[in-house]
């Protein structure tokens, strides 16, 4: 029994059910659990909007918490604190926070890589949002391989993605990529020695491909999910679906979004590229490959607000009805990561909501049945 969870039902706003909006309707939780019998207390909730708590499957926005300064953080679970105060405030329940472990060094750096996942250990029993750490990858660094299946047991990892962030047309090509001075000065290194760090790595290319076959092998032995970060096309899908990384984040091309689908692999597409009208980079348009229903989930990718305005735009435009265009934000990120006791308002599943207001902004968001943020009528509502 979560004792210090609300016993409420919150009656006469529009609930978002599985199969549509019930206008005029109610919702009964305790025990963290939504429930199917009323509470004494009852909330009237008429002129809002309860949906499912928003499960962010990845974003890397809680970085301008950690390190809006260098050196300015020098205790990681303050800022992750605040990181879970921001997320609650945009209706996000659930959040998978993406972590760099690179050779690009300084805040990608597997240094202070250790020191977020540190950082995420000791703020999760402090807030209320459910916190889950993701390792993102950098394949080319091979020094790392033996010991980070141990690293990552130890801080307590369930997602891990693969990224190759290396220059490989220029590197071949001798070439030195845009933007390598300023790189080389963030991560703390002489430019020439980071240049040749980077021929270094490039050299090194063959070696990758078995490496990453005996590391996928021992992550999913361990349990852990896996997913690779952009792929570019068919091939790309392929090759990582054959070990056994089911998830493709952010597919850049409508061939590498179709061998996902094709394969039977869960797509994960950026929400602010459905707020943009596009990709920022010349990527394929999330718009587009939703419409065609190549999309499983939407991330918050970089900002928090997005995941909220993508689904309500998403339905305002017709595109989806607001049932699908949510599941997107919810439901379909909880069973991607294996969540099955949350992502749609029925009984038993988790109490996490989500209330907007008329206007669709977020009034309040509840995880298993507790508060993580409140403000303006609604709070009046709650606390009368």
């Amino acid at each position: 029994m979560n004792t210090s969870s609300l016993a409420l039902t919150l009656t006469g706003g529009d609930i978002l059910r599985p199969d549509g909006l019930e206008h005029g309707g109610e919702i009964s939780f305790a025990d963290g659990l939504i429930q199917p019998d009323r509470a004494a207390r009852c909330v009237d909730l008429h002129g809002f909007r309860v949906m499912p708590g928003i499960v962010d499957p990845h974003g890397d926005g809680f970085e301008r918490h950690l390190a809006p300064r260098r050196g300015a953080m020098k205790q990681m679970g303050e800022g992750i604190i605040a990181a879970a105060a921001e997320l609650a405030a945009n209706g996000i329940t659930t959040a998978v926070l993406a972590q760099f472990y690179s050779w690009e060094g300084g805040l990608r750096g597997p240094e202070f890589a250790g020191q977020v996942f540190e950082g995420i250990q000791s703020a999760r029993p402090k807030v209320v949002t459910e916190l889950i750490p993701q390792l993102r990858f950098e394949i080319h660094l091979l020094d790392a391989y033996a010991t980070l299946p141990a690293q990552i047991a130890h801080w307590d990892i369930p997602y891990v993605v693969f990224n190759d962030h290396l220059p490989h047309d220029r590197l071949a090509a001798g070439k030195k990529p845009p933007r390598l001075t300023g790189q080389a000065l963030k991560a703390g290194r002489n430019p020439e020695v980071h240049w040749q760090m980077l021929k270094d790595l490039h050299a090194q290319k063959s070696q990758v491909a078995p490496a990453l076959d005996q590391l996928t092998a021992e992550l999913r032995a361990n349990g852990v999910c896996l997913g690779s970060h952009d792929d570019q096309g068919a091939a790309d899908r392929a090759t990582w679906r054959n070990r056994g990384v089911s998830i493709s984040e952010f597919p850049e091309t409508l061939e590498a979004a179709s061998a996902a689908r094709d394969g039977g692999d869960a797509i994960i597409l950026g929400s602010p590229n459905v707020v943009r009208g596009g990709s920022h980079k010349g990527n394929a348009s999330a718009i587009d490959l939703i419409a065609m229903g190549l999309c499983d989930a939407l991330a918050s990718d970089y900002h928090y607000p997005s995941p909220r305005r993508a689904a309500l735009m998403l339905a305002a435009t017709g595109l989806l009805p607001i049932e699908q265009a949510w599941a997107l934000i919810s439901e379909g990120p909880a069973r991607i990561l294996g969540l099955q006791d949350r992502g749609r308002l029925e009984v038993g599943k988790r109490a996490d909501l989500v209330i907007l207001d008329a206007s669709g902004q977020i009034a309040a968001t509840i995880v298993g049945g507790r508060v993580s943020y409140m403000s303006g009528e609604i709070a009046t509502r709650f606390m009368s």
